[in-house]
């Protein structure tokens, strides 16, 4: 039976994209202000409806190009470094000040694409976006341009937008684009082209239909869109190609405007639990007490109380499996403590961590949402 595409309502938290051409005039410099204004005013009642949001943001070298009057023409590497560097004091500003006008708080978070391969890095940015979740801040996330290179560029905002979306458990991303979703056959110039508004799975056919459909106004054009979409599902992330030229941009996905939607089978926890269980290769091993086993069976975190050893050579973030005290594995997860700081606070109150460790780490030493049992 086919399933049908969703409400933007059915979402508790959602990724916004927002390319440069939509925010920023490219050729003269000007901000776009109305309709900037109208998406925050869209951001501002999801965000009263208690949905999480997260925006990823384009048009720091816009913006930097236009301050610094740089002329026309494809910029040398180090010359978009340094316009980067004067545009995203503006572009922070910009977001900071329209939605302020809603009463909410923006957060600036600027990465690279090491920041979601590096284990470590990934995991400080992951934290860094929930405890600002948890204040109910909205993060503007944008490449870091002003450090990346052409080596380690995402060189497009669609996929840095899925990857933050995977790293955050979105289960919504959106891509506002100059054009409302996937075509059969480009659109335009006489032809008959049809929209497609539900994609239940990507497929070669689908891929296919994206390299002739591509639109030649956006960076990425419609190909890495897809990729992100494939990044985006496979992590249980819904994603929808909607047009960002209109005005009020979310409510018009919300009153059923055309758009595409990418489908996924799964959700963001159980699809990061399948690669928990699955895909990473253990590194080491928590042994654990009856009451810890009981705990985690019940749903709980795995707490330092309830560890009794620590084997293996393992850093924070890292797979773990977790065993009872008769060796049957109970679990695995990923750990909150590189092996030394964990066989330190072996047995531990987490009260007593700060004083073991001398830092504040964190409560749990396995979390739940970082832990599947087996």
């Amino acid at each position: 039976m086919p399933r049908k595409a969703p409400a933007l309502t059915d979402f508790r938290r959602i990724v916004v994209k927002v390319g440069s051409s939509l925010l920023v005039d490219v050729a003269g410099g000007r901000l776009h202000d109305a309709w900037l204004a109208s998406l925050c005013e869209d951001i501002a009642m999801l965000h009263k409806d208690r949905r999480d949001i997260l925006v990823v943001s384009s048009g720091a070298i816009a913006l930097g190009r236009s301050k610094l009057r740089l002329p026309r023409g494809p910029l040398k590497l180090e010359d978009s470094q340094a316009a980067a560097a004067v545009g995203q004091i503006a572009l922070a500003r910009i977001w900071s000040e329209t939605l302020g006008r809603h009463g909410i708080t923006a957060g600036q978070i600027l990465v690279t694409l090491g920041d979601t391969e590096e284990r470590r890095r990934y995991l400080n940015a992951r934290e860094t976006l929930d405890k600002l979740l948890e204040w109910k801040c909205v993060p503007v996330i944008n490449e870091n341009d002003t450090v990346a290179t052409s080596e380690i560029r995402y060189g497009d905002n669609d996929r840095l937008a899925a990857r933050v979306a995977t790293m955050a458990s979105a289960d919504c991303l959106v891509l506002l684009s100059d054009i409302d979703g996937l075509y059969d056959a480009p659109p335009g110039e006489g032809r008959t082209a049809n929209l497609i508004p539900l994609v239940e799975r990507i497929t070669p056919e689908i891929e296919a239909v994206a390299g002739a459909s591509g639109s030649e106004l956006s960076r990425g054009g419609m190909v890495t869109k897809i990729e992100a979409g494939k990044i985006a599902t496979s992590a249980g992330t819904h994603m929808v190609i909607a047009s960002g030229k209109r005005e009020y941009p979310l409510r018009a996905i919300a009153d059923g405007n055309p758009c595409t939607w990418f489908l996924t089978p799964a959700n963001p926890v159980t699809a990061r639990k399948k690669w928990i269980a699955g895909s990473l290769e253990p590194k080491g091993t928590l042994h654990i007490d009856a009451g810890a086993v009981a705990a985690l069976r019940r749903g709980k975190s795995l707490l330092p109380a309830g560890v009794k050893r620590v084997e293996g050579e393992f850093a924070r973030g890292d797979a773990v499996i977790i065993r009872d005290l008769d060796g049957a594995e109970v679990a695995r997860g990923l750990v909150a403590y590189d092996a030394g700081d964990a066989a330190q606070i072996v047995g531990k109150s987490s009260a007593d961590v700060k004083m073991v460790l001398g830092f504040e780490g964190r409560v749990e030493i396995v979390h739940r949402d970082d832990l599947v049992m087996g």
